[in-house]
């Protein structure tokens, strides 16, 4: 048994958030980079190099990426031969969650579904935390973090399609999801897909799929064919950086498929924004 002690997970947390608010991961830079040498409209074209002039901005002087800094989104893979003391791990990430949002100044936007009434000194700020527990293997722990807007999670949607739909029923939902959405989301995107398993399956597989590395291939061939093929058909929506028309919709697709009913073909699509802001620790 290995034990890891609530204050180091409490740390290693809000460490997390407070990176992840400032500076674009690796791939989704290097995904962006390409997109301004690929696209083809000069306004769109400018539009990415102010979207890329803002990440260096951030970058270099620790301010948000921007002002809608999220709720605060976790995976989380605990080893069977994990043991936290001192507290529990749930309790440890939303320490964390909130000490990272409020000593870095990011923005509380968890509310009251209703009265919209904000839950910062009721229940936390910016808590409580979305997170989605897999105990694994081993004796580690292991955290990716996601802070999830709430412009391109309004664009997401999820269906069940009749079985017979079938492949090219997938890529039209698809490209309803983001034809629908214009250029509310801010493009380009990240467009997440969960196919398979049960709605709730489909809808948790989409959003990890974000998670992805942009530019990684899907291990499945099939998959990461229909993978191209939908990326193809997003990009030839013509919607653009922000919206302003262009070749850039999307970045990447990355899909998960899973086993499902025999009676059903569940698909969610769940849309990132152009500022992909992910990271991961293993402890």
């Amino acid at each position: 048994m290995r034990y890891i002690n609530f204050d180091e997970v409490v740390k290693a947390v809000k460490n997390l958030v407070a990176y992840s608010a400032s500076n674009l991961p690796v791939d989704a830079l290097k995904a962006l980079k390409q997109a301004l040498e690929n696209e083809k409209s000069e306004v769109s074209k400018e539009v990415l190099k102010q979207i890329l002039e803002n990440a260096e901005i951030a970058s270099t002087e620790t301010r948000p990426l921007c002002q809608d800094t999220g709720l605060a989104v976790f995976f989380v893979k605990i080893g069977e031969d994990v043991k936290i003391e001192g507290g529990t791990l749930k309790d440890a990430i939303n320490q964390g969650t909130a000490e990272g949002y409020q000593e870095f100044y990011l923005r509380a936007s968890t509310c009251e579904p209703f009265s919209r009434a904000n839950l910062k000194d009721k229940v936390g700020y910016n808590l409580p935390a979305i997170i989605h527990f897999d105990l694994v293997e081993g004796d580690k722990l292991e955290i990716e973090y996601a802070a999830k807007g709430g412009g391109s999670e309004n664009v997401s949607r999820a269906t069940v399609l009749p079985p017979a739909a079938g492949k090219n029923g997938v890529i039209d939902f698809v490209k309803e999801v983001i034809s629908n959405a214009g250029g509310n989301p801010c493009p380009p995107l990240t467009v997440g897909v969960g196919i398979g398993g049960t709605f709730e399956k489909a809808a948790i597989s989409s959003k990890y799929a974000l998670f992805r590395d942009i530019g990684s291939k899907n291990p499945d061939p099939e998959i990461a064919e229909l993978e191209a093929t939908i990326l193809t058909e997003l990009n030839k929506l013509g919607i653009g950086a922000m919206g302003m028309g262009g070749t850039q919709t999307v970045l990447a697709v990355h899909i998960i498929s899973n086993p499902c009913h025999i009676a059903s073909l569940p698909v969610s699509v769940n849309v990132q924004c152009h500022s992909s802001r992910h990271s991961h620790i293993v402890i």
